[in-house]
């Protein structure tokens, strides 16, 4: 679970950008101001990161505060999973990353594998939803929900890229250091369980 000074800041930053969205007093617009410059305070207190990289991540959203979707494609082959190797932090995911606007959650998840693995792949049935902060670390200054998707690998071969490094196919008993915001041991354990299985209802918080 996230820490409770994440969860106060949060939310008080999403009061506040739901202030700024609706508001059209300016004593309003001001005091939404304020509370938000209170919820940068209290993320750069316990986090280190600067104001300006903080208020740089608030500004930038805009409208009502809903959470941010992560996808993640589980393409399994021979009782292997395909990882990539982040070049953000040198250690290894699935596929995916932040939901495109203009795309489907099957576009983003074909989108991904080939543009991260070079992979050719078919979204076959949801795994889980989850909300990233009852299952990953490090916390994070926004809500995101995490999709995760069984997928049907059909060609491909690694190309080099802005994003990743490497991919290679693993067995779960030779993973390698994981990526743990993008992806658990314990999260990929659940997509080599439910590939197996003729039949899964997704699992949602």
């Amino acid at each position: 679970m996230e820490p409770k000074w994440l969860t106060y800041a949060k939310k008080l930053q999403a009061i506040a950008q739901a202030g700024l969205t609706y508001s059209k007093d300016p004593y309003d617009i001001e005091r939404f101001e304020e509370i938000r410059n209170i919820s940068v305070e209290i993320m750069n207190d316990y986090t280190g990161i600067g104001q300006e990289q903080i208020k740089e991540w608030f500004t930038n959203e805009t409208g009502y505060p809903t959470p941010k979707i992560d996808v993640r494609g589980a393409i399994i082959k021979e009782e292997k999973i395909l990882l990539v190797k982040e070049k953000a932090d040198g250690k290894w995911a699935l596929p995916g990353g932040w939901a495109d606007m203009d795309c489907s959650l099957n576009e983003n998840l074909i989108k991904e594998a080939i543009e991260e693995a070079g992979a050719q792949i078919k979204p076959k049935r949801i795994i889980a939803i989850w909300d990233r902060r009852n299952h990953n670390e490090p916390p994070m200054p926004y809500g995101c929900y995490k999709i995760f998707v069984e997928c049907d690998f059909i060609a491909g071969e690694f190309e080099r890229n802005t994003e990743t490094s490497d991919a290679r196919f693993f067995s779960i008993e030779e993973l390698p250091p994981l990526s743990e915001g993008r992806n658990t041991k314990e999260q990929i354990q659940l997509c080599f369980d439910v590939s197996r299985k003729e039949t899964h209802e997704a699992l949602f918080d």
